[in-house]
């Protein structure tokens, strides 16, 4: 009984819309009902509070899970929601808390994924919004059902290997571990498309190939062996390999949580099988009203200042966040329906306003009682002050007694003091005298010390050199030596030398009396050497004699001369070959000796030192007296300086006391006079404050909606929005106050509006909302910014923050991320497109951890120090841009598009700028100050109101702070007096700039105009910086300013105000005593600057002369806009913009009605028309007539009993006459309607004439515009690239024909720049040019060069490089340097808004659509153009030349402009260009050079030649397109041009002997004929279509442009069930092809048998075709079959009325709506059967149009009459007689010759009956009669020679009028005896087959 109810819910799950889930529940009720009909199941469908009927797997608890749960009825809501509170409040405790709100709906979605995932492969496709629950109800059922959640974590390297080691990871947690996994993965973590290769084979099979290498599949084998064994399972690999695959296809189950926003899930869906065939869907619909009030109850219930929870205030407040929640999705549906603009509001964006309000109100309570307790505590502070001013000045009075006795006391001591310090500074000068002396001598001691010790430190080292020599020695050598008897008389000599040394000092020397050695003899020396050792200490110890003096000099001098008398033999080197001793002893000698007299000269300074000492030593204690002396007398002055100080510091004390007492009457003097305003305004402040409490909750709430849902929107939406959001509260008498709350002045102030504008935001009122958006927003902004005026804001603001500026995509953006989260440091995403990078989707979203007392980020795999001061900011270029909901969800979006008032505002200051920069200046600098007055009186009143709040008990002691109130008061009246005369000033200024105010708002719609064009087509994007260039230079080029001589003055606006009083002694104290934040502020000075060089005069104009001024600007600025736009229009769309200048311009200025014009742009039908009058059939329809009847709102046409209907009524004769004719728009209309202004006009040619309502616009524009916005001068490259600058590349659109190389490479070389030096870089786009075009761009900024990048349409995706690349050479491109790119636009398949080219790259171009145009006149001007004087003069024929050239001229003129007409001009659009013309130019004027060389005539037929067959022929593929080309040079290139031939009608070749090539180019101004097809050989009926469609589609343009174009969007599938079904009864079965094979005998198979048989079997495979599609669609929306492309396709077929490609495959060509088409294909079936079921194998006239392939069927003709005349094949042809009769039922018989067939249309002509048995012939076509019908024809074979073509045209026969590949035949079409063929072959005259 219940299992209908759930069954309904299994399948309600999957539907999309709340109107099938309706359907489905009342289907549900129907069939149980009919089932069930013993049981009440009237409770489970009931409206209103319906039974739940809820089945899930945890029916008896979240605990009891362990084996799967019990799949149960749980018996009420109560009881879910007891279960999955209890469940939640774990995972809370488990894992980091959700805080989910589980109203009923989000039950019920936790019940149907646990259902899901309970079961094996069971995986949800969660489809809904970003926000709306998905991941949270999936992470709570994952838990309820004891499954583990993993999500993968994406990093900018995150790659296909890695989702297979997280797949492996789940795997083996699911299949070896036997656990539950829940593998959660949203559409935000999409980084690759292949992810869903891998996540189709999970789903279908849950076995992904190649998850697994071989080696790894035997050890998951092994792991799982055991567990398989236990079940019972033989363990081979297979079985274990799929025992391993069932367990995941349990366990692990995949969360999808896709949006379905946009196509991509639509796309994968048609991709990847398994996302639908094997997963769950479960939508999850918008959240109900119930729900978003228990959400708002939940988290609003904490506010106490809400009040208490019983208060209806707190509850309508409660109330209205649902309501708002409806009313701004109502309001986003009406923005994408009439913007085109995408805005979304998501369950997200619910819970965003929810805390935003919590923050803000407490924020603002909590500001609100802060400055009402600062400022109540001041006053409090400053009436006490006002009473302590009596009792301050009584004890000033005490104080001044006690001062005057502490005075006289000083003056004694100081005194004394005066006289003791004479005294000690005498004596301090005689110390300082001996110190002087003792200084003086103590330098001459050191000299003469430092003198003698360099002496003694010169003879060290010859005592060193001594002991060396004996250190060498030993005992042993003494020994040897001492042992000799009779040593060598040398070795004697030295020892001898050693005793006189010795003598005296040594007891082992004899001496006599007089001290000399005694005995000299061997044997005295032996005794000096008895001991060696004591013998070499001995001479080692020598020096030390020397240096006490006691070495006898006649020692010395006895060893001297026994030294030289040895000479060289005493030398050490000498004697140590006599002996080793010896030798070191006489080296000791020798030095030694030398030591000695060294010291010997130095004895006489060391006693001069000595006595220097002695002498210092005597002055030092001198000194020591003296200084002595003066220390007692100094101790002795400080003592009386201290009892001095104490008498002093007694005095200052009282001192003191009395100046502070006296400061403190002083400073409470002061604070009241600084107060007595003041302390009015405070205590009006706390009474106010005490009254914004109340109102604070309803205007927070006003204001947070505004910026949780409001950014996205334009104004007008703003605005709507506030204004229901204010009729809510006040409807629910919420207090908001006095008038209707501004959210801008809730979210800001003006002093924070004054700073904002002076980092550059624009002062107009959305931006400041946008500002205010932005400031107060919690989530991170993304601003959509096409006019790059909030990033400069942004960056302005943020640069002393350290800002950081990246791309999505950078390099380096990630590290970019983790410095400044870490650091703190703004980040800025420049330039983003409409995706987010999936790594930072944890930035976007906050996705903040704890971890200890800090917070973190996880960024990829790495988690980064969260740092609070980080704020990130993204921007988009981008106009109109499509974010999904998820990103709308996470961030704030913020439009910070230019509005219309505030663009206006800035162009006014523009022109008044550049008019009168003088008035431009003083008003900037007053709106300047005025914001800074703003600005420093904010910061004063919150430095005031601190320091209140600070103040100690006495607030007198804290002069700073009466200082500052008494500084904030002369501020104040400053601020007051400036800004009355400022006030003044200002209107003065701006009554003088509001002179220019049409200016700027006729600036403005150009700009906005310029903006909607971007809906036409992709290239036309514009930026406002380019928009404000043209209008700068258009002013300046008219400019009434001239240049006058340098001059200094004062600027500032205080120059321009009256001077005011300074108070400079009390600004100066102000100023170093108030804070350092009010320092320094020179907002009062004006600055001194000097002025350029060359100065502009002022130009004042008042009265008459202003206002033709003005108007002038206003014509100069409109015409200069408009043609930077023309230039860069398609031909096709020049007449559109034009036409909506114009209605624009008018509409403004109130000359047209909106309400008018929006009628004349959608010619509505009346849906209620009266029935059409007979009269008006003839040539009326009854679409028009419905239109007429819409008309008559209008009052012009309906005048009383006069409506514009009963007029046509009344005079139809006057109407059809005007209606017939060929210039409708200037042709007089009947006379009720005669007096109809230009603009009403169009009206009636919208309905009645849309062919002509080109030509009347065209008319229209010229009236209201001028000429020149219709006659475009030809495009002139070198002002282009005058206008250029290095930063504006030029963009030229590429056409067929048109190739603009040679023209830039002319420019370049006229500058200079060449190939030839390498300042010309030419690089043709493709692949492998990528590095090669971004190095040549690179190099080419940085040298000053030229580079050209061609056809980068073919470069998609570099493209973005580019971009980057010239934004990065800003900062240092050569002036010199230009970028110039070339493209083809998109393609007819593409559509014309195909994003083919970055919007940032074409709104910084000069944009080039040099298309040749397709008026006559144009083209002649352009051709001539090519030329000049100089090539009429190198040719020695000029007459000829230039006769000849003008006729080329008009020649290429008119195969270029013949394009216009369609197939009947050209049967495809050929490239013809310019080069065509100077080559054949260039021919010409070497055969005229040649043929007067040779002295021949001009060779006429070899001109006509070469043009027509090898230059322009070149081109042409069709051949009787080459026909039509070979014609005009026939008619043109004659030898008559010299004698004034008619080049066409009206139009004659001009006297080439008169006239030079200036006359020409005036020539074609003033002689030229107006635009006709008759100019170019054609009828006027020729244009009749195009222009038809040109009128058509120029409203169709402007519909859509200006939003007003409210067409279906998407297709819906199931919306073309009718269509299906209606095809399908209707389609005729096939033909038997067995049965017709059947009747045929042999003889039976003729041609035409063979020929019908053919036709049948195509027929056959068509129909069968169409059946097999039209049922698998209808299988496909029932859902028996997946949905494809070509389903998808054909549906959108069908709804559109259009022929499927497949069916046009196998069709026939054909131009027809489907509808047509399909009863054309009915009616060649019926033709079948009637032909396969006639015997004599033909009919008696067979409708040719009605066969696949007609040429064959004409080929039978010849081959039956080649049989029977046994004539050759091919030498037989067809020729056609057309007989006088219209009906083929008239034909009662067939031919004698050949066969009739009828069905064919003429184009271009017409057809002249026969009389009697004469054939008729070909005529000038008929007004309006486009496609008259052709008489049937006789159609036989003859052989080629018996074929005449004497009065016959050769015309050929084409299926369709498309012409070209549906070429059939040439027939012979028979013309007037004096007609020409000439003409019908310009005339382009044919047969078709169709009608189309």
């Amino acid at each position: 009984m219940a299992a209908a109810p759930v069954r309904a819910g299994i399948y309600g799950d999957r539907l999309v819309c709340h109107a099938d889930l309706k359907k489905l529940r009342h289907l549900t009720e129907k069939i149980s009902k009919q089932m069930f009909s013993k049981h009440n199941l009237q409770k489970y469908f009931q409206e209103k509070n319906p039974e739940p009927i809820i089945f899930a797997p945890f029916s008896r608890g979240h605990h009891n899970m362990d084996d799967g749960g019990v799949y149960d009825k749980i018996k009420d809501m109560e009881r879910l929601s007891q279960i999955l509170h209890e469940a939640m409040a774990d995972y809370d405790s488990t894992y980091a808390a959700m805080d989910l709100v589980l109203f009923e709906d989000a039950m019920k979605h936790v019940a149907r994924i646990c259902r899901i995932i309970s079961s094996p492969s069971g995986h949800p496709l969660l489809v809904g919004v970003g926000g709306s629950g998905r991941q949270s109800l999936s992470r709570l059922s994952a838990f309820v059902c004891q499954h583990m959640t993993y999500m993968i974590v994406i990093t900018s390297s995150y790659s296909l290997p890695d989702l297979k080691t997280d797949l492996q990871y789940m795997y083996k947690r699911a299949g070896e571990k036997d656990e539950g996994v829940m593998f959660l993965f949203t559409d935000n973590q999409i980084a690759n498309e292949r992810f869903f290769v891998f996540f189709n084979d999970l789903l279908a099979s849950g076995e992904i190939t190649d998850l697994y290498p071989s080696e790894d599949k035997d050890s998951i084998r092994n792991a799982v062996r055991s567990a398989a064994k236990g079940l019972g399972i033989v363990d081979t690999p297979e079985n274990l390999w799929a025992f391993y695959i069932s367990r995941v296809r349990k366990n692990l189950h995949m969360s999808l949580c896709f949006s379905p926003v946009g196509d991509g899930l639509w796309s994968r869906a048609r991709r990847f099988p398994a996302l639908v065939n094997c997963t769950t869907i479960d939508w999850f619909q918008p959240w109900p009203e119930d729900a978003l009030l228990n959400v708002a109850h939940k988290f609003l219930m904490k506010l106490e200042a809400l009040g208490p929870p019983d208060d209806p205030h707190r509850q309508a407040i409660i109330d209205f966040f649902p309501y708002s929640f409806d009313a701004v999705n109502e309001i986003s549906h009406s923005f994408i329906r009439d913007e085109k603009r995408f805005a979304y509001t998501t369950p997200k964006s619910f819970l965003e306003l929810i805390k935003l309000y919590s923050l803000m109100l407490e924020r603002n309570v909590f500001a609100l009682e802060d400055k009402k307790s600062r400022l109540s505590s001041g006053l409090v502070k400053l009436r006490q002050t006002q009473e302590e001013v009596a009792t301050l000045e009584e004890d000033l009075q005490e104080k001044a007694l006690v001062v005057k006795e502490k005075a006289e006391k000083a003056d004694v001591f100081a005194e004394e003091i005066g006289r003791e310090k004479t005294r000690v500074n005498t004596e301090a000068e005689k110390a300082t005298i001996e110190a002087v002396k003792c200084a003086q001598i103590a330098e001459q001691v050191a000299e003469k010390k430092e003198d003698c010790m360099r002496d003694l430190n010169l003879a060290l080292p010859l005592v060193e050199q001594a002991e060396a020599a004996l250190d060498v020695l030993d005992k042993k050598e003494f020994n040897e030596l001492k042992a000799l008897t009779r040593p060598p008389t040398d070795v004697h000599s030295v020892c001898e030398t050693a005793l006189h040394l010795l003598a005296g000092l040594d007891s082992f020397v004899e001496v006599d009396k007089k001290g000399r050695v005694k005995d000299r003899s061997w044997k005295s020396v032996q005794k000096m050497m008895t001991d060696p050792g004591r013998f070499l200490q001995v001479l080692k110890g020598y020096k030390s004699y020397i240096d006490d003096g006691s070495v006898p000099a006649q020692n010395v001098e006895e060893a001297r001369k026994l030294k030289d008398s040895l000479g060289q033999e005493f030398l050490p080197e000498n004697m140590k070959k006599k002996s080793q001793a010896a030798g070191g002893l006489s080296e000791f000698v020798i030095n030694i000796i030398k030591y000695y007299d060294v010291v010997c000269q130095v004895e006489p300074k060391k006693r001069s030192l000595q006595d220097a000492a002695e002498t210092l030593e005597k002055a030092n204690e001198r000194h020591r007296e003296v200084t002595a002396m003066v220390k007692d007398l100094e101790e002795k002055l400080a003592r009386l300086v201290a009892e001095f100080d104490q008498a002093l510091a007694e005095k200052d004390e009282v001192m003191a006391e009395a100046e502070r007492c006296q400061r403190k009457l002083d400073m409470a003097q002061r604070l009241v006079g600084a107060l007595s305003a003041n302390g009015v305004i405070w205590e009006q402040t706390v009474e106010r404050t005490g009254e914004e409490l109340v109102f604070i909750p309803g205007t927070s709430l006003v204001a947070c909606s505004f910026a949780a849902y409001l950014g996205v929107f334009s104004r007008e939406y703003r605005e709507s929005a506030c204004h229901k959001f204010v009729h809510f509260l006040q409807e629910r008498q919420v207090p908001l106050g006095v008038g209707t709350p501004d959210p801008l002045q809730v979210l800001s102030t003006e002093p924070e509006q004054a700073r904002w504008c002076s980092f550059g935001l624009p002062s107009d009122r959305v931006s400041l909302e946008n500002g205010a958006i932005m400031t107060c927003s919690e989530r991170w902004c993304l601003i959509i910014d096409p006019q790059m005026q909030g990033i400069v804001w942004i960056k302005t603001k943020e640069a002393d923050n350290n800002l950081q500026v990246t791309r999505m995509g950078s390099p380096r953006m990630v590290q970019v991320f983790e410095q400044s989260i870490e650091a703190g440091h703004p980040v800025l995403v420049e330039n983003m497109l409409e995706t987010v990078d999936a790594v930072l989707q944890p930035v976007i979203a906050r996705n903040t951890l704890k971890r200890g007392t800090k917070r973190v980020l996880k960024l990829g795999e790495k988690e980064i120090a969260y740092n609070p001061n980080f704020k990130l900011f993204m921007q988009t270029k981008l106009s109109n841009p499509h974010y999904p909901p998820e990103i709308q969800a996470e961030c704030t979006v913020i439009n910070f598009t230019v509005t219309e008032q505030g663009l206006e505002d800035q162009l006014l200051f523009l022109v008044v700028k550049l008019e009168r920069p003088d008035l431009a200046r003083i008003k900037s600098e007053l709106i300047q100050q005025q914001n800074e007055f703003k600005v420093r009186l904010a910061d004063l009143e919150a430095y005031l109101l601190e320091k209140l709040a600070g103040a100690d008990s006495d607030i007198l002691e804290d002069t700073e702070l009466v200082f500052g109130l008494e500084d904030a008061k002369f501020t104040s009246e400053e601020v007051k007096e400036k800004v009355k005369v400022a006030q003044e000033t200002e209107g003065k200024i701006n009554l003088i700039s509001q002179n220019y105010g049409p200016v700027a708002n006729r600036g403005a719609l150009l700009f906005f105009l310029m903006m909607e064009l971007s809906k036409m087509h992709t290239f036309y994007k514009y930026s406002l910086d380019a928009f404000v260039q043209v209008v700068t230079r258009a002013v300046n080029q008219v400019s009434l300013r001239q240049v006058k001589e340098k001059k200094t003055e004062t600027l500032g606006i205080t120059s321009a105000l009256k001077d005011m009083d300074e108070r400079e002694e009390r600004r100066e104290s102000a100023a170093q005593l108030t804070t350092p934040e009010l320092q320094g502020s020179d907002v009062f000075e004006g600055d001194h600057v000097e002025e350029d060089d060359e100065v502009e005069e002022i130009v004042e104009l008042s009265g008459q002369a202003l206002t033709d001024r003005v108007k002038q600007l206003e014509g100069v600025v409109t015409f200069a806009i408009y043609s930077y736009l023309r230039r860069g229009l398609l031909d096709a769309d020049k007449l559109t913009v034009a036409s909506m200048l114009a209605l624009k311009i008018l509409a403004r200025s109130g000359t047209v009605q909106l309400e008018d014009l929006n009628l004349l742009i959608r010619a509505p039908v009346d849906p209620n028309p009266p029935p059409m009058p007979d009269t008006t059939r003839s040539w009326l329809n009854e679409h028009q007539w419905a239109q007429l009847k819409a008309l008559e709102v209008l009052p012009v046409f309906k005048t009383g009993s006069h409506s514009l209907t009963n007029t046509l009524e009344q005079d139809s004769l006057g109407w059809k006459r005007w209606f017939a004719e060929e210039r409708a728009e200037s042709s007089d209309l009947p006379r009720e309607c005669r007096e109809l202004s230009s603009f009403h006009r169009l009206f009636l040619l919208r309905v009645l004439r849309p062919d002509r309502i080109g030509a009347a616009l065209t008319q229209f524009v010229q009236d209201h515009l001028g000429h020149e916005f219709i006659e475009q001068l030809p495009f002139d490259m070198m002002q282009t690239y005058e206008e250029s600058t290095c930063l504006t590349p030029i963009f030229f659109v590429l056409f067929p024909g048109t190739d603009p190389t040679s023209t830039i490479e002319a420019t370049a070389h006229s500058l200079g720049l060449s190939f030839g030096n390498g300042m010309l870089h030419n690089i043709s786009m493709g692949q492998g040019q990528e590095m090669v075009a971004i190095n040549a761009v690179t190099k080419a900024a940085r040298d000053g060069h030229w580079v050209v990048l061609q056809n980068i349409h073919l470069m998609q995706e570099w493209l973005k490089s580019l971009e980057r690349v010239l934004e990065t050479i800003e900062e240092y491109a050569h002036p010199d340097f230009r970028c110039i790119l070339t493209s083809e636009p998109p393609s007819v398949l593409q559509g014309p808004l195909w994003p083919m080219v970055p919007e940032a790259i074409l709104q910084k171009c000069i944009k080039i659509a040099d298309e040749a145009p397709t008026d006559l006149k144009s083209n002649l001007r352009r051709a001539y153009a090519k030329f000049s004087q100089e090539h009429i003069e190198a040719c020695q024929k000029p007459k000829e030349f230039k006769a000849t050239l003008f006729a080329l001229c008009f020649f290429h003129s008119l195969v270029l402009g013949r394009v216009k007409f369609g197939p009947q001009g050209w049967s495809k659009k050929y490239p013809f260009n310019d080069g065509d013309l100077t080559i054949c130019a260039q021919v010409l004027c070497n055969y005229l050079n040649n043929a007067e060389r040779l002295e021949t005539e001009v060779p006429w037929p070899d001109l006509r030649y070469i043009f027509g067959e090898i230059m322009y022929g070149g081109h042409i593929t069709d051949q009787w397109d080459r026909r039509v080309c070979n014609t005009y040079l026939l008619t043109l290139v004659l030898p008559e041009l010299l004698t004034n031939m008619s080049l066409a009608p009206g139009f004659k070749s001009p006297d080439a002997s008169k006239l030079e090539y200036s006359s020409y180019q005036k020539f074609i101004e003033e002689r030229f004929p107006p635009e006709m097809p008759q100019l170019f050989g054609l009828h006027p009926n020729a244009e009749i279509g195009f222009l038809t469609s040109q009128g058509i589609n120029i409203f169709k343009t402007v519909q859509m442009v200006s939003g007003a174009d409210t067409a279906a969007a998407a297709m819906d599938l199931v919306a073309c069930t009718p269509h299906i079904a209606k095809y399908k009864d209707d389609l005729p079965q096939d033909l038997d092809m067995a049965e017709i094979r059947g009747r045929l005998r042999e003889e039976d198979y003729t041609p035409y048998v063979i020929t019908s048989l053919q036709e049948s079997d195509r027929m056959n495979l068509l129909v069968g075709h169409m059946r097999l599609q039209l049922t698998e669609l209808e299988l496909g929306i029932s859902g028996a079959l997946n949905i494809t492309e070509g389903m998808e396709n054909l549906s959108s077929s069908l709804q559109l009325n259009r022929v499927n490609d497949s069916w046009r495959a196998l069709a026939y060509p054909s131009l027809k709506p489907l509808g047509a088409w399909f009863q054309d294909l009915l009616s060649r079936m019926q033709q079948l059967v009637e032909w396969t079921n006639d015997r004599n194998g033909v009919l008696k006239s067979t409708w040719i149009p009605g066969l696949f392939n007609p040429m064959a069927f004409l080929t039978a003709v010849m081959q039956v009459t080649a049989r029977n005349k046994q004539l050759p094949l091919d030498y037989m042809t067809n020729r056609a007689t057309f007989l006088n009769l219209m009906d083929p039922s008239d034909v009662v018989s067939l031919p004698t010759n050949g066969v009739h067939i009828h069905g064919l249309f003429l184009e271009g002509a017409s057809w002249e009956e026969g009389k009697g048995d004469d054939e008729g012939y070909i005529s000038d076509s008929k007004m309006k009669e486009l496609h008259p019908e052709m008489p049937v024809a006789n159609i036989y074979s003859v052989h080629i020679d018996e074929m005449s073509w004497e009065n016959m045209y050769h015309c050929p026969v084409f299926i369709t009028s498309e012409r070209g590949p549906t070429f059939v035949t040439q027939v012979n079409v028979r013309m007037d005896p004096d007609d020409e063929e000439l003409r019908w072959i310009l005339a382009g005259a044919a047969l078709v087959m169709t009608d189309d």
